[in-house]
């Protein structure tokens, strides 16, 4: 990977960061406790926490995106940034920028 690839593919990781950070807000609160003293229907209710339940899940992936992204912005730096874990083969800078975390080839991830 050269220093313009490893430039677009950091950039790429911020852009993606912010975008995670803003989402994980707004789902945190979605995810609120839904106040039994609300004058709402049974149904709306069930609604309501069948809905809490989905962002809660929501939440937890995009909680783990947001990691995964940080650790590959720590290794941005490393001489080995964008080499498969597991073959050592560089990943396509494509790869990269469509899943900025990705530590796998397509190869080895498919593996996986």
């Amino acid at each position: 990977m050269n220093n313009e690839e490893r430039a677009q593919v950091i950039t790429k990781l911020e852009q993606e960061k912010d975008k995670v950070e803003k989402h994980i807000t707004d789902l945190k609160e979605l995810t609120q406790p839904i106040s039994p003293e609300n004058a709402i229907g049974r149904v709306s209710r069930m609604d309501a926490i069948n809905n809490k339940s989905v962002n809660e899940a929501a939440l937890r992936t995009a909680q783990t995106k947001l990691k995964n992204i940080y650790t590959a912005l720590e290794k941005s730096s490393d001489p080995d940034f964008g080499s498969c874990r597991k073959c050592k083969q560089d990943i396509p800078v494509g790869r990269l920028l469509f899943m900025p975390g990705s530590a796998y080839c397509i190869k080895c991830a498919q593996r996986n």
